[in-house]
């Protein structure tokens, strides 16, 4: 089974502005659906934290502590296609920074549940 990162916007979830948190990244990885191609394990959940500079290193750190590296990092959809979008930084610049600080293929958005 392919193991997953999922990132979720922590002022989004927070805000309660249509994600109650990562149920729904949930929901999908585990059936494979939205942009999961098969059902996958969730083997690490970290919230980006405005304005997401530590975003690479707390991915890296969630690695560590799992001691499992994942086959693929998932920004969530709340990252991808929040409304208002990202202040600091959008969702292309951040897959570019993981990648490039994990070595990790990221993927834009999870599920297209509303």
């Amino acid at each position: 089974m392919k193991k997953v990162a999922v990132i979720g916007c922590g002022s989004y979830m927070d805000s309660g502005d249509g994600c109650p948190g990562e149920w729904r990244c949930l929901k999908a990885a585990s059936l494979g659906d939205g942009n999961f191609e098969e059902p996958s394990q969730v083997v690490a959940f970290v919230k980006c934290e405005c304005p997401g500079r530590a975003l690479a290193t707390n991915v890296n750190m969630a690695m560590k502590l799992s001691e499992i590296k994942p086959d693929a990092i998932y920004l969530s959809s709340c990252c991808v296609k929040a409304m208002p979008g990202c202040p600091y930084s959008d969702p292309e610049e951040k897959a570019q920074n993981i990648e490039k600080k994990t070595g990790i293929k990221v993927v834009l958005g999870t599920h297209d549940y509303h």
